[in-house]
């Protein structure tokens, strides 16, 4: 049987404010490894993350039957410890948005990075392509071609230096 008690729901309340606490470290180095453009560090962030991220849903589904609930039914022990339960969702809700936000940020950055990058590669493609076809006009400058004697053919203005004076 599941326990329902608002001990367990306030326990569970805590664990989500911790994981989303993580989460939100998490997010601010993500931004600084987004705007260094360290990829490998990105990535092993990033699968930390997801780890944490299946936590977060591990949490959410042991507080899926407390939803239920109505929350002025509970048999809380004190006040107290129902206006902490309600302090702790309270900070969840905070840090849930302040993750999300955080999110489309780095989203926004890495695509205004990757369209950079883009733009980098195809004026490299571009400037490689005016390079071939610049090459490929280019006539190669011909060495004049000697005959007997040393004579140019096309040259027929010039010294014959083979005649004797």
């Amino acid at each position: 049987m599941t326990d329902l008690s608002p001990q367990k729901l306030a326990e569970l309340i805590r664990s989500k404010r911790q994981v989303l606490e993580q989460l939100h470290q998490v997010g601010l180095r993500q931004g600084e490894l987004v705007s260094s453009g360290d990829v490998g560090s990105l990535l092993k962030l990033l699968a930390a993350k997801q780890r944490l991220l299946a936590g977060l849903q591990a949490v959410e589904k042991h507080l899926e039957p407390f939803r239920e609930q109505d929350p002025d039914g509970r048999p809380w022990a004190s006040p107290q410890e129902r206006a902490a339960c309600a302090d702790d969702a309270e900070t969840c809700r905070t840090l849930l948005a302040a993750v999300v936000e955080m999110e489309r940020e780095h989203e926004q950055a890495m695509i205004t990075r990757r369209d950079k990058i883009a733009q980098q590669l195809e004026r490299a493609h571009t400037a490689h392509d005016a390079h071939d076809a610049y090459r490929s006009h280019q006539s190669p400058i011909a060495a004049p071609v000697s005959t007997e004697y040393g004579a140019n053919p096309s040259n027929t203005a010039g010294i014959d230096l083979t005649s004797e004076v």
